[in-house]
């Protein structure tokens, strides 16, 4: 059977993302159809999963420079109870994040894949996630229920906690990068790399931790508010809470990716024989923060983000 198109540079803008929409939930399970764009859909990528959650598939055919190929499927769901995220699972026992952390499995920009799908990417044997996932089930170890609080709260932890910790580690960490390159530069020329990559890092979050507060933390906490006391959401120029939420974790993927790089050049922080205690500061300290970004990301992403979205349309719906 032929796949269907939609050539989505042909529809007026307002109107893409509502055709898109209308032509997925027609689909029936197992099918899918083809769009084309001139430039990367990513945005409602998100949005799609956001909305109609894990039974969509998304597969780039083609990707740029002119052309966008990405072809949209819809999942046949059986009767059992679908397998839990990632990110499902780290919500419901904030220490299980560890275990994923130990794997190599990134458990915020990556929490919307199932445990099947992370074992088949990363060539990991199931039994073996599952072995470290049940460890932690027989730890003793207290764990903070974040699922259980209410979003004004947790926006508040996430701003007092760790945008509180970047604010504070980044003018250090890139001190010491900087000091770290010029000295050892010479013998290990990916450390001025690793300094420029801190750098890009750091200023992209200093203005993503600024939207966050100044934008999308306040609407959510007005959605608590009109939930608490029965009253009708407050009008906003950006149409709902979704639109900045996907920029958000557009942004939460990059940050990702830039870790990863700084993984990689690292050789996962692994120090050589001559690092003094500067190069060893500097390993660590990018260690620990790359740790609390991952742990603040996955609040957003997988705990505030979800439940933020359907608060709104519940109260839209009541």
């Amino acid at each position: 059977m032929e796949t269907d198109i939609l050539d989505v540079t042909v529809i007026e803008p307002r109107f893409k993302h509502p055709t898109i929409f209308q032509k997925f939930d027609s689909l029936v399970p197992g099918n899918s159809f083809i769009i084309h764009n001139d430039h990367d859909p990513k945005p409602l990528y998100y949005q799609l999963l956001a909305e109609r959650g894990q039974i969509v598939t998304w597969a780039y055919l083609e990707s740029g420079p002119e052309l966008w190929r990405v072809s949209i499927g819809k999942r046949i769901i059986d009767e059992e109870i679908p397998e839990e995220t990632i990110g499902e699972i780290v919500a419901r026992d904030y220490r299980k994040a560890q275990a994923f952390k130990k794997l190599g499995i990134d458990f915020c920009c990556g929490g919307k894949k199932t445990l099947s799908e992370v074992s088949k990417a990363k060539g990991i044997s199931l039994e073996v996630i599952k072995s470290e996932l049940e460890a932690v089930d027989r730890s003793a170890n207290s764990v903070l229920n974040f699922d259980e609080w209410e979003l004004d709260f947790l926006t508040d932890y996430v701003v007092n906690t760790h945008h509180s910790y970047c604010r504070e580690s980044i003018p250090f960490i890139l001190e010491i990068a900087n000091k770290v390159a010029r000295v050892h530069g010479g013998r290990h020329p990916e450390l001025v790399k690793v300094a420029e990559v801190f750098a890009r890092i750091a200023q992209d979050l200093v203005l993503h931790m600024s939207k966050e507060e100044k934008i999308l933390f306040p609407f959510i906490r007005q959605l608590v508010n009109a939930g608490n006391k029965g009253s009708e959401i407050c009008s906003n120029p950006f149409g709902g809470v979704l639109s900045p939420i996907m920029v958000m974790e557009m942004e939460h993927e990059q940050a990702g990716e830039d870790l990863t790089e700084l993984r990689e050049l690292t050789s996962d922080y692994s120090l050589p024989a001559d690092a003094c205690n500067s190069y060893t500061i500097l390993f660590r300290k990018l260690e620990e923060f790359e740790i609390d970004l991952y742990n603040h990301v996955h609040l957003e992403n997988n705990i505030l983000f979800p439940k933020a979205i359907k608060l709104e349309r519940d109260l839209l719906e009541s």
